[in-house]
């Protein structure tokens, strides 16, 4: 008993470490970015105005046709929205898993191994970046579109931290996407046409009703790519009632299964890693 309690404490310790020192790492990150503050500035407004120029186009044909496949502009900027805040969530944090092909071309994986720290945790924090610009657009979007519904009773006060829980589960299951599309660098070494795939492509065309699109493709957004997860299937309850309240535990439950996928598969990725100079 005395071993194994004697275990769970170096553990605890062990854990406390690493996260003092992810937060250490997320602090140096951000101080050398404040550094360039014009050119922060000027990014930060660039990406936001590029956001939201991108959602004024579909706005537009939205609001010449009402609807489309029975949903509201407004129906679907919040699946804009909730896309958007789910996405920064992820690249804010996990910004050089989606970068990894970098470190496999130019062989500075190999100097991580060399780290007495798991991969991933002194991976994740390297480039830092809160996406100010994402947030602006994507908090822009949800105000607009959650305040015109909240007007006209589509939808309650509920409907906010439903919609949080919503972002947070769904960044879970976007990062695990991102890190399993990552490991497949470690057999491929080039993956950003993969990444094209699993995460531009479909992310992107999550950003619509999935009713849109052939059975098929909308079955893949919900199993094999499970984009749809983030936005679409919370929304068919939160913005119309439909399903039921057991979306959000399946939805947990979906972000931890994936999330646990992908850090299995990163695990075994890593144990058949050969070096670019092996």
């Amino acid at each position: 008993m005395t071993e194994i309690a004697n275990d769970r404490t170096s553990r605890l310790r062990a854990v406390r470490s690493y996260i003092k020192l992810y937060l250490l790492l997320i602090r140096t990150s951000i101080r050398s970015r404040m550094q360039y503050r014009f050119n922060f500035a000027l990014g930060t407004i660039l990406a936001a105005l590029i956001q939201l120029s991108e959602f004024l186009m579909v706005a537009i044909v939205l609001a010449k046709f009402g609807s489309v496949q029975g949903w509201s502009v407004h129906e679907v900027g919040y699946l804009f929205a909730v896309m958007t805040f789910s996405k920064t969530i992820y690249r804010t944090f996990g910004d050089e898993v989606h970068h990894l092909e970098r470190y496999l071309v130019e062989g500075e994986l190999d100097q991580l191994l060399t780290k007495p720290l798991p991969v991933l945790l002194t991976l994740m924090p390297r480039s830092f970046r809160v996406m100010f610009g994402e947030v602006i657009q994507g908090g822009a979007i949800m105000i607009w579109a959650l305040g015109a519904m909240l007007g006209s009773g589509q939808v309650t006060w509920w409907a906010i931290p439903q919609t949080v829980f919503a972002v947070l589960t769904g960044a879970v299951v976007l990062f695990a996407i991102g890190l399993a599309t990552a490991t497949c660098g470690f057999w491929t070494t080039r993956i950003s046409m993969l990444q094209n795939m699993t995460e531009d492509a479909a992310q992107t065309a999550a950003r619509y009703p999935l009713t849109l699109y052939p059975d098929w493709m909308g079955g893949l957004l919900l199993t094999a790519i499970p984009v749809g997860l983030v936005n679409y299937l919370p929304a068919l309850y939160i913005l119309r009632g439909e399903l039921g309240i057991w979306v959000f535990p399946l939805l947990a439950a979906a972000a931890c299964l994936v999330l646990l996928f992908a850090l299995r598969f990163w695990t075994f990725g890593i144990s058949r890693y050969q070096s670019t100079g092996s």
